[in-house]
């Protein structure tokens, strides 16, 4: 367990570090203010850190953060050592997140289902019943069925 929240606080500290490297410290032009980490994950044995992150930005812009991402790697592992003080110094895997795109699709999805539904509500606002307004058997209607017989 202890290992656990271990794992935890250096996940969060390599998350905090990196991005305000990314922010103050990384010169490179494809890592603009449109590039956001999102979460961090670390192993059990704190060897290996996976960094996801977002980019606000088209496909040209996402690759060119990638590419930004993978240079600046070691300047930024070398800055989580520093800030972490550990004996191994994780290395660093950065993952684009799908969470936004994810969200997008399912927001997507909900705007049609809620289209579709307004069509339903619209096609039957004047519409009738095929039969009586409550078509199922009443007790006295079987009483009745059985005296006409």
């Amino acid at each position: 367990m202890a290992d656990n929240a271990r794992a935890k606080r250096l996940a969060d500290l390599i998350r905090e570090v990196v991005a305000q490297k990314l922010q103050r410290g990384i010169k490179d032009p494809r890592l603009g203010t449109h590039v956001t980490i999102t979460d961090t994950r670390v192993t059990g044995d704190l060897r290996e850190a996976t960094v996801f992150y977002t980019v606000y930005g088209d496909d040209e812009e996402r690759k060119a953060a990638a590419a930004g991402l993978e240079s600046a790697k070691g300047v930024l592992r070398s800055e989580v050592g520093r800030a972490a003080g550990v004996k191994f110094t994780p290395s660093l895997t950065f993952v684009m997140d799908a969470l936004p795109d994810t969200a997008r699709a399912i927001e997507d999805l909900l705007d049609r289902a809620r289209q579709s539904d307004a069509e339903v509500r619209q096609a039957s606002a004047g519409a009738t019943y095929a039969g009586e307004a409550d078509p199922y058997r009443k007790p006295e209607d079987d009483e009745t069925d059985d005296a006409a017989e």
